[in-house]
């Protein structure tokens, strides 16, 4: 008799051509994701090959009931690494049925943005650090913390080690694994100053795919804490006190940066984010204010600032890059739940087509 996990395992390869095709979208509050699945007649490796789809887009907070109806856009395939063999997940972008870009699709502009002349001559690479923070399901409290209390004070779980320092791992490497599967860029996990916070590293990766391999990763953690029964929370402060926020830090350079002289082109491009520094807050992630105080690596809200190797700075350029007079930087202000489309394309378009 087989069990549940015998035919959750199930190798449809052997069977039939067919294949499942987890389509994936943003929600209405931009940050919930959605899926689900389809069959098609066989493998699939180009997103233009693959049907449109649509749903109820007033269970989703983007569509009146009257007329309800989203249609989704295929637009990037992976991996599926929960079914394997050629089931693929499939990231997707959405509009309504006259074609129309809906209020929540930030892609649809990203892909403008990375599409411009300009902007794909300087092939712009991003490596972006998701942090997040693993929360015990009945609590909603950080994993590995005493229920209604707190561990010792932040110092020993940064990379840390050991069943009193780290809490989770089973889930991160799990994910890491899942990512390399699905074929997105992850280059690395580690534990972070928090207990209970970790982060993941996408890149480096080429314009609009930036995005689209941070969601995809996104999605693939929330299926696996959801398998693990752990609350995944990508709140930029989700304790309030002496405890470091959970941010994304997103690194980039332009082909201009990392030829020779480049250190003279990112310095240019430094200081047009200062000169729009308000305009970025704004798109960098709600709650982003709780987070930039000053304190725990970061710097304030409402100050711009840069420096070499300095981590209480808005912008950090590695010392390397000094040195070396070409590389990249790291703007250090986007919140753990930016939508890495509007943070991407956004540098980008300040950076590069943007006149002052």
């Amino acid at each position: 008799m087989a069990c549940l996990t015998d035919l959750v395992n199930l190798n449809l390869s052997d069977t039939t051509e067919k294949i499942i095709a987890e389509y994936i979208w943003i929600g209405g509050s931009g940050m919930d994701l959605r899926s689900k699945a389809r069959t098609l007649s066989g493998p699939v490796t180009d997103p233009s090959k693959l049907p449109k789809w649509n749903y109820d887009g007033s269970s989703t907070g983007q569509a009146p009931g009257e007329d309800s109806e989203v249609i989704l856009y295929p637009q990037a395939i992976f991996k599926d690494p929960f079914r394997k063999g050629n089931n693929i997940l499939v990231m997707c972008d959405c509009y309504t049925p006259a074609g129309e870009p809906i209020p929540t699709n930030k892609r649809h502009n990203a892909a403008k943005i990375f599409s411009n002349p300009e902007v794909a001559a300087e092939e712009p690479w991003y490596g972006i650090e998701q942090e997040y923070t693993l929360l015990q399901k009945d609590t909603n409290w950080p994993l590995g913390w005493p229920v209604g209390g707190f561990p010792g004070p932040q110092g020993p779980y940064y990379c840390g080690i050991g069943a009193d320092k780290s809490f989770g791992r089973d889930i991160v490497d799990s994910h890491y694994k899942a990512c390399l599967y699905a074929g997105i860029n992850i280059s690395g996990i580690n534990g972070e100053v928090m207990p209970g916070q970790w982060e993941f590293q996408v890149g480096p990766s080429v314009g609009i795919s930036a995005g689209d391999q941070v969601w995809v990763a996104r999605y693939i953690l929330e299926r696996i804490t959801e398998i693990a029964g752990v609350v995944v929370t990508f709140d930029p402060k989700p304790i309030p006190g002496d405890w470091n926020g959970a941010g994304a830090h997103t690194n980039y350079s332009t082909k201009s940066m990392r030829n020779d002289g480049g250190y003279e082109v990112i310095k240019t491009a430094i200081e047009k984010l200062k000169l729009r520094h308000k305009e970025h807050i704004a798109a960098y992630g709600e709650g982003n204010e709780r987070r930039l105080t000053g304190r725990h690596e970061t710097a304030d809200i409402n100050t711009f600032s840069w420096g070499v190797a300095n981590r209480g700075a808005s912008v950090r350029v590695g010392r390397e890059t000094e040195q070396n007079g070409k590389g990249y930087f790291e703007d250090r202000r986007p919140a753990s739940n930016m939508d890495p489309y509007v943070v991407t394309s956004m540098i980008a378009e300040t950076t590069i087509i943007w006149k002052p």
